[in-house]
């Protein structure tokens, strides 16, 4: 019996603005093999906590431009932001050149973006910005939890 290493495709979320296509990869890997290219997206790693080799290669539905495009490796998953090549077709029907419905593969609803709804790349900018940063509150949602409106509620018996 030999010990031969099957590697299995990670999970993978996506979506999509009319500028950028983002990849979520929702393992943790320390040093992860990524190559982005022109119509692909390569991905290797050996995941923890399970030790587990995860591989896959992402044929993409339309040309990217690889050197606008970038990764970021954040302990528990790995986002990728992939930067569309100009085409006439800003939105894709797909993320696969495939057309194949994968197991692997998941919308990620929180990010998309769809063609009728108004937006810009200042939004996309935001975006990126908000999820390096993190969300540190607003003072609207200072001024909902004020002690004021706790006066108003009766007293609990």
């Amino acid at each position: 019996m030999t010990s031969e290493i099957f590697a299995t495709p990670p999970s993978v979320s996506w979506a999509q603005r009319s500028a950028r296509v983002f990849l979520t990869f929702n393992v943790e890997c320390e040093k992860p093999d990524i190559k982005i290219e022109k119509k692909s997206v390569y991905f290797k790693g050996i995941c923890t906590p399970d030790q587990k080799l995860h591989e896959i290669e992402i044929p993409l539905y339309s040309d990217i431009d690889p050197d606008k495009s970038s990764y970021t490796n954040k302990g528990r998953l790995i986002e990728v932001v992939l930067a569309k090549d100009k085409t006439d077709d800003p939105f894709w029907p797909a993320l696969t050149s495939d057309k194949k419905k994968h197991h692997w593969l998941k919308v990620d609803f929180n990010r998309w973006q769809d063609e009728d709804e108004s937006g810009d790349d200042l939004e996309d900018m935001n975006d990126m910005f908000s999820s390096k940063l993190g969300n540190f509150g607003d003072e609207n949602d200072k001024e909902a939890t004020s002690s004021s409106d706790e006066e108003d509620l009766p007293d609990i018996e």
